[in-house]
């Protein structure tokens, strides 16, 4: 099956979506979560349906674009359920970045929250890491690192950054013992993307995502994209021809707003 179960996992993001089916899901198997993210009211109540049905968790406040907070906050998850054995780096906005708009508040807030926010959490566990000689570091990217479209250049940057990042840290970690996992997902049923106002092929639940990305930690995946479907028609599209990829982005984005 892979490694060891970890003893300990934190998850930043941990209020909804992703973050949130994930730290149940792990609890189920026996880890103790540590949940950490802005919504303190989500986290708890999080946290009191992981101990009713028999898990471990502890909650942290923590805004993700915080880097004295976020490491404070793991820190202190830490003193409550021991040294972390696995740091999923989920907190993520999406937001829309159109060029044509004078206004990069958006822009920025995705790179603090998306490019920022993993190494901020990172520097709170990585010495602990490396001073124990094992550690998993899982980073919640997205197949939008590998193509995008009109609108979504931001998101699509700052996670492709993420994914470039998260393979500069594997090579440097991994004569620690510490491994490094880059998760691609395709569309997730999430608050985020309930904002989406187009088609979202191959939707998946947060539950199932969760399933499959625990498979993918487990098996201490390098890089793991789903679902196949999605990362193999992201795959091709980046293989045509720039007119006719664009040609083809275009009749789908019209096509999804008739």
């Amino acid at each position: 099956m892979g490694a060891s179960l970890p003893r300990v996992a934190v998850v930043t993001g941990a209020s909804s979506g992703i973050g949130e089916a994930l730290a149940e899901h792990m609890a189920a198997q026996g880890v103790a979560v540590g949940l950490t993210a802005r919504r303190s009211d989500l986290l708890h109540a999080l946290r009191r349906r992981i101990e009713a049905a028999g898990g471990r968790a502890a909650v942290a406040e923590a805004d993700a674009q915080d880097r004295a907070a976020t490491i404070a906050a793991i820190h202190n998850l830490e003193s409550v359920l021991g040294p972390v054995d696995l740091l999923v780096m989920n907190a993520g906005v999406g937001l829309s970045s159109f060029l044509q708009d004078p206004d990069a508040s958006g822009y920025e807030t995705m790179v603090r929250v998306n490019l920022l926010g993993p190494h901020y959490a990172a520097e709170a566990v990585v010495p602990g890491m490396l001073e124990r000689g094992s550690g998993h570091l899982v980073a919640i990217s997205s197949l939008a690192a590998r193509i995008t479209g009109p609108g979504s250049g931001g998101y699509s940057a700052t996670k492709a950054g993420l994914s470039s990042w998260m393979e500069s840290i594997r090579l440097e970690l991994a004569p620690h013992g510490i491994a490094c996992t880059t998760i691609q997902p395709g569309f997730v049923q999430t608050a985020m993307t309930d904002q989406n106002d187009f088609e979202m092929p191959l939707l998946m639940q947060p539950e199932r995502a969760a399933q499959v990305i625990w498979r993918a930690i487990r098996k201490r995946k390098a890089v793991y994209d789903f679902p196949w479907r999605m990362s193999l028609a992201a795959r091709v599209l980046r293989r045509l021809p720039r007119g006719l990829r664009a040609r083809l982005m275009k009749r789908g984005t019209e096509e999804s707003h008739d």
